[in-house]
């Protein structure tokens, strides 16, 4: 029963990202001309609401459905790390049109070329894995 939860609020998800054009090509193309504010007002709203869900969250110490113990502590904040996985996440988007939440609402929509971005982004992930350990840290 739960993953069907996760299932209907992903693909409701994914109607509000198609509906809102946060997954258009072209409305990222404004965002990165400075041409548009409507792709900074989506992410500035979530990441409003997300520091917002965070702190309630640490305050009201709520646990995660199944009721297990979980943490929110600190990552090693090392810039290079940032640095260099930024450069890549960038790259990826400015090539691809679309960061990782877009990619499947549009494979979603019916847009059958993003699936070679979802399998380059996959194979990324799985390269990384691969090769975690022997990065500096």
């Amino acid at each position: 029963m739960r993953y069907f939860i996760y299932l209907v609020i992903g693909i409701f998800f994914g109607i509000i990202m198609f509906k809102s054009e946060a997954a258009s090509w072209f409305r990222i193309y404004e965002m990165f001309q400075f041409g548009s504010f409507h792709m900074y007002g989506i992410m500035g709203s979530a990441l409003v609401l997300g520091v917002i869900g965070v702190q309630l969250i640490k305050r009201k110490n709520i646990k995660p459905f199944d009721g297990s113990e979980m943490s929110l502590t600190p990552k090693n904040k090392s810039v290079p790390r940032y640095l260099i996985g930024g450069i890549i996440f960038g790259l990826g988007w400015a090539l691809a049109g679309a960061c990782p939440g877009p990619m499947y609402v549009l494979a979603g929509a019916g847009y059958a070329s993003i699936l070679i971005v979802i399998f380059g982004a996959i194979a990324g992930t799985f390269l990384y894995g691969l090769v975690k350990g022997r990065l500096p840290h």
